[in-house]
Order: C-alpha cells, then structure tokens, then sequence
C-alpha cells in the first residue's frame, strides 16, 4: 500500500498551512450534522420558549452562524473563507429527548467548507448546554458529523446509512 503525502505537514513534519493559492475556485456545500440528548423537561422548555435563558433554538442559531464565520479563527490551520451562506435548523425529537442540529455552509473558493458546517453545528450545541444547563447538567452532545459535502478536486461525498 503507498503512503499518502500528509498535505498538512512540511518535509521535516512541523504542521503547515495548505498552500491553495493555485487552486481553482469552485462552489462548495458542506452538510453536517450534532444531536444534543437532553431530558424532557428541558425538551419541552425549548419547545415552549420557556427555558429561564430565553429562546434557545434562536441563540443556538445565531451563534452557530458567527462560529462558522470565526472557523479559521479557532481551527489551526484552516483557511480564511468568503462564505456565501450559512444555515442551522433543528429538529426536536421526543423518543429519545434529543435536538437534532444541522448546518449547511457554502462558498465559492479554493477549499472546502466542511469545518464551517461542522463549527456551526458543535457551537449550536454548546450553546443549548449553555441555555439548558440550569434545567438539565445531564445533556449529552454526540454525532457531530459531516453529512454530505460537495465541490472541488475530491468531488462529491455523501455519508453512508447508519
């Protein structure tokens, strides 16, 4: 089997940022996905906006749209990107009591835009631990993955059924 050259990792093995400077800029799209298991009673807080904190699927919102845009600010060496759209939904479930977070990132660029999808989706998640945590400490942030992805020299990828 070839060894595959480490693309972040110079010839003396320090770590490096990819040089994508000849790189051809094409549409990317990246889906990924986070659950957050809480209890029912927190579940139905959200769902009733009465969680002490305010509105929480709004918050966690928000926030998971400033983190995506702030990805190469907390990832090491992760491009600065122009992205053209970001967006979270969630999806309440009640067996189990779990939040469904789901983030879709786009651009038009020499890299991909799957660290910003998944940034989103963890930060959504820590804010509804955040907001929550006066109901339920319990909460458990799992799955967070990459869905799907499209765009680039790789082509499109798409998470298998699990």
């Amino acid at each position: 089997m070839k060894k595959k050259k480490l693309s972040h990792v110079d010839g003396k093995g320090r770590a490096r940022m990819v040089d994508i400077g000849d790189k051809a800029e094409t549409d990317r799209r990246a889906v990924a996905e986070a659950r957050v298991f809480l209890s029912s009673e927190l579940l139905s807080g959200i769902r009733e906006n009465t969680v002490a904190k305010g509105d929480v699927l709004s918050t966690a919102r928000i926030a998971a749209i400033q983190a995506a845009k702030k990805t190469a600010d907390i990832i090491p060496l992760s491009h600065t990107l122009p992205l053209s759209h970001v967006s979270v939904d969630f999806e309440l479930q009640d067996d189990p009591p779990v939040v469904v977070i789901r983030s879709v990132a786009r651009a038009h660029y020499k890299t991909g835009v799957e660290m910003e999808a998944l940034t989103a989706v963890t930060v959504a998640a820590l804010t509804i631990y955040d907001m929550g945590k006066s109901v339920d400490r319990g909460m458990e942030i799992s799955s967070i993955r990459l869905l799907e992805k499209s765009g680039g020299r790789s082509g499109d990828w798409k998470r298998g059924k699990d």
